[in-house]
């Protein structure tokens, strides 16, 4: 695949990545449930919302850096995230995330790659798991979303599903008390005929709203008059 900014091959084609659940992957959760186990209660709520296989964007808030562990310690369906490329710099870290199904973005560019690789992964029928809002709120509520997340669905016409966490933004602060996480799954949103990226990301992002604390719905606490998810 080429870039898109300077039509030169990609360095990231020379690298494998992974659409399936590999063996690394699987010890890796293993691990990281039996580390959260100390730091952190997870409570899941609505899982039955979350389709057992097919293409599905899942899509969450995000409140801190933590949020993709509750997020993937949560559902039983591997999940395969996008990330900043600056995480993956070391070869070590770099090869633990990649075979978990993680692939790298440029922030700030126009990334032809990483746009082409998340839809690779619903082409594949697997979980994209996607931030919305792009940045974290740091407890502070929701943030105005980006349309990313809808135009992914929409070519793809598969589902969302709103994710809500809540509780991340307190990590570590009680310790060595556990910390109590709050994963909820609404119910899957699909694309309806005609419906732009715009209109989409509306009723994600309330549907998200909806399964949260008032105090974490940010911008998106207060529907407009007469507006229906």
């Amino acid at each position: 695949m080429e870039n898109e900014n300077n039509l030169s091959p990609d360095p990231r084609d020379q690298k494998r990545y992974y659409f399936h659940e590999t063996r690394t992957r699987r010890a890796t959760v293993a691990m990281l449930k039996a580390f959260a186990f100390f730091v952190m209660k997870i409570e899941s709520h609505g899982i039955e919302n979350l389709p057992t296989e097919g293409a599905v964007v899942l899509a969450s808030n995000h409140v801190t850096n933590f949020d993709i562990f509750p997020m993937q310690l949560g559902i039983s369906r591997p999940i395969f995230f996008m990330a900043k490329e600056e995480l993956m710099r070391n070869p070590i870290v770099e090869y633990v995330l990649r075979k978990g199904g993680v692939f790298p973005v440029y922030r700030g560019t126009k990334d032809v790659w990483a746009k082409r690789h998340s839809e690779m992964v619903l082409e594949h029928g697997r979980v994209l798991g996607l931030f919305p809002e792009g940045t974290r709120s740091k407890g502070r509520g929701l943030r105005t979303a980006k349309t990313g997340t809808a135009r992914f669905a929409l070519k793809a016409n598969c589902p969302i599903v709103p994710m809500a966490i809540s509780g991340s933004q307190r990590m570590f602060k009680d310790f060595p008390k556990r910390t109590t996480v709050s994963v909820t799954l609404g119910e899957p949103i699909y694309p309806q005929p005609n419906e732009g990226p715009l209109a989409l990301t509306d009723r994600l992002m309330f549907a998200i709203a909806d399964l949260l604390p008032p105090e974490l719905r940010g911008v998106y606490g207060e529907k407009p008059p007469g507006y229906n998810v």
